[in-house]
């Protein structure tokens, strides 16, 4: 008996202290409870008095000042805040028909004939492919020739429209780009950058300028690795890009001579011939009309002839077309310098360019300031030179230690 009350105290009493045990860990529970509560409101607490200093800042009132605060409204289903309606987007402009836009160029007759030819021939083929007829095939590259500014990229982005519209082309864009495009500086980035390019090009042109610069030589690995990466494009991605390469007729005739897979692809040459001087004269008063100028017949002589001194003085690096495109942004520039200064111009005035327009006025007094400041110059250091004697003051006088005579009054 006794030791079965034995036991009934052990286990009581264990249970005691297990329960009392059970006390201790609810209470201590309960303190790290408070402990992240107070925690939590003391953060809230700061996210609102933060929030408050925000508003204040960006000169809302807080909500603490009893003033109603804006909220962004909310979609009743799924309680996220609604999105800002999208400006209506901007209608794009009317494609135009590249065909016509070839002809409205001025001048390039030759080029105009060329490319006329070459489209039809595509066409006509693409008609024979979609028939299930043979097709010749043929190399779509091209090599344009010439000097600066004779509309090499103009052509070039109206041919790969031409060819989306005939569907030989799924995009028709024009990429543009030089030697600095295509090499990198390291061996093996060159590769990447290149076929970076030809994506970017794909469905449309790839238009490279002063291509020879690829080649420098034996020596010049960058070069040869990006060639040797659009030659792999150009057979790869026949059907849907077309390479374009263009520079100085000399130079780009060493190029594609220089490589014989260059050669192989690059069949077809097209030369852009300088303008001619009424062409240069068109292309100015092209510009006058686009936007919004007129020019007398005594502006447009003088214009005539400061358009053929640029190029007879510049006569191996005569831009074309961009010389007389940089010519007529310099005459507006001094047009707008003299609008300035008047006090109420009219829409005449505004329009007009006269001759005071065609010289820059504070450059031509600045180079007066200097022709100026060159002959006085000029004339000082000549009133200092010593004057000749004359040939008397050379004879022996004879009186050479006699006082010199007074002068007269």
């Amino acid at each position: 008996m006794g030791d079965l009350l034995k036991g009934l105290y052990n286990d009581l009493y264990t249970a005691g202290n297990a329960h009392l045990d059970l006390l201790k860990q609810v209470r201590e529970q309960n303190k790290a409870s408070d402990l992240v509560k107070k925690t939590a409101e003391n953060s809230l607490k700061n996210a609102n008095d933060a929030l408050d200093e925000a508003r204040k800042l960006f000169g809302d009132m807080p909500v603490s000042a009893g003033m109603d605060v804006k909220t962004p409204p909310v979609q009743a289903s799924t309680g996220d805040p609604v999105p800002p309606a999208s400006e209506p987007e901007k209608p794009e402009e009317p494609e135009t028909d590249p065909i016509e836009d070839l002809n409205a160029l001025i001048g390039l007759s030759t080029i105009k004939h060329d490319v006329k030819e070459l489209t039809d021939f595509v066409k006509v083929q693409k008609l024979r492919k979609d028939a299930g007829l043979k097709s010749v095939p043929t190399s779509l590259h091209l090599v344009f020739t010439g000097n600066p500014g004779t509309g090499k990229t103009t052509v070039a982005r109206i041919i790969g429209r031409i060819y989306k519209k005939i569907g030989v082309l799924s995009k028709g864009q024009l990429i543009e780009v030089d030697r600095s495009g295509l090499v990198a500086g390291y061996v093996g980035q060159t590769a990447i950058k290149t076929q970076q390019k030809i994506q970017e090009a794909m469905g449309g042109v790839l238009f490279i300028d002063e291509a020879y610069a690829l080649s420098g030589g034996d020596q010049d690995a960058f070069g040869q690795e990006a060639i040797n990466t659009l030659l792999k494009a150009m057979e790869d991605h026949r059907d849907d890009l077309i390479i374009i390469v263009a520079g100085y007729t000399k130079p780009m005739e060493h190029f594609i001579a220089s490589n014989p897979g260059l050669k192989s692809r690059f069949n077809k040459y097209i030369e852009f011939p300088d303008y001619t001087l009424d062409e240069l004269q068109d292309i100015f008063m092209m510009n006058v009309k686009k936007y919004d100028y007129t020019v007398s017949d005594e502006v447009l002589t003088q214009i005539r002839g400061m358009i053929a001194a640029k190029k007879l003085l510049t006569m191996e690096n005569f831009a074309n077309a961009r010389e007389v495109r940089n010519l007529f942004e310099e005459v507006i520039t001094n047009q707008a310098r003299r609008i300035a200064a008047m006090e109420n111009p009219t829409a005449e005035d505004i329009m007009a360019i006269t001759m005071d327009d065609l010289v820059d006025a504070e450059k031509a007094e600045k180079a007066k300031e200097e022709v100026e400041e060159a002959l006085a110059e000029t004339e000082a250091e000549i009133g200092t030179e010593p004057e000749p004697a004359p040939e008397s003051a050379l004879e022996p006088s004879g009186t050479s230690d006699s006082e010199p005579d007074a002068d007269p009054e």
